[in-house]
């Protein structure tokens, strides 16, 4: 009986093997054909010749983003974007999370504001009255444009204000005896033991900022001015227009020897880079519980 239980322990586990790493395989192969293009020539790729390796190895795609002295600017725009809107998203969602985490009792008026925050979260103003607001107030062709209009994202606020409510009620009991004040049991308390969800929250904020490619594209009426994502957007090549533009020949051989899925695949693997280093160091909060077994009720 007992070999029994080991042989089917052991057939279970190999099944849960063998459907993760097959789903590891799904997710993973199609990034890795992806680099691949990036590193093979224009003929193979365009003969769809390419599988995971590459085909006539070849940097030219990387070249002709990476020599572009516009591509290290918007690189730039896109890193103080994240920066700037990381430290303001963290700063006002947690300082409207907290007073929003009280009963009504604490906090007499916090339906009237959760019913806001509620209406806010399911309608807008629309792209045009955006626009005219943003537009009157002088922040085109800004960085603040970038951050601004997302300053507080409210599906954040109600996720880190759920967080909050689940903070045992004892810590900050404890804190009120030791004779802490509302902002230092927030900074003291609150703060360290949702690290997990402040975690979630940052990545939220990092992958969304870096991936926004519209907002730039509607707000900077000046390419100089375009975020990383924006300006990979517009890296279009119209061989038929440089044509009609009469394009030297050096130009119109360039375009030859990279096709535009080298490019697109290019763009792919470099806009990733940057998320693929962060996420290691936050990764590892999505599993660390810091609340439990802290205190006992």
């Amino acid at each position: 009986m007992v070999e029994g239980n080991t042989l089917s322990g052991k057939l279970g586990k190999f099944i849960i093997y063998f459907i993760v790493i097959s789903l590891g395989l799904v997710c993973l192969l199609p990034l890795w054909n992806i680099v691949a293009i990036s590193f093979s020539s224009g003929e193979a790729v365009a003969a769809n010749l390419v599988g995971l390796k590459p085909i006539n190895f070849s940097t030219r795609a990387y070249e002709m983003i990476m020599e572009d002295a516009q591509f290290w600017r918007s690189f730039a725009i896109s890193v103080q974007r994240v920066v700037l809107a990381l430290a303001l998203n963290l700063i006002l969602i947690v300082l409207m999370a907290y007073p929003l985490s009280k009963t009504k009792q604490k906090f007499k008026s916090r339906n009237v504001y959760m019913n806001i925050i509620i209406f806010a979260m399911l309608f807008n103003g629309g792209l045009i009255p955006t626009f005219i607001v943003i537009r009157s107030l002088n922040l085109l062709d800004t960085i603040w444009v970038l951050v601004l209009p997302g300053a507080v994202p409210i599906f954040s606020v109600i996720l880190i204000m759920n967080f909050f409510v689940g903070v045992p009620k004892s810590l900050e009991e404890a804190a009120i005896i030791d004779g802490a004040s509302p902002l230092q049991i927030l900074i003291r308390v609150y703060i360290p033991v949702s690290l997990p969800a402040l975690a979630t929250v940052a990545l939220f904020s990092i992958v969304g900022g870096w991936n926004d490619f519209m907002t730039g594209l509607i707000y900077m009426t000046q390419v100089s001015n375009y975020p990383i994502m924006t300006y990979i957007q517009s890296l279009t090549i119209d061989i038929a227009e440089l044509v009609r533009s009469g394009a030297n020949s050096d130009a119109l051989q360039n375009i030859a020897e990279v096709s535009n899925r080298n490019l697109n695949a290019a763009k792919i693997v470099v806009s990733t880079i940057p998320l693929l280093v962060i996420y290691p160091f936050l990764q590892k909060y999505f599993v660390t519980g810091i609340v439990v077994g802290s205190v006992k009720e």
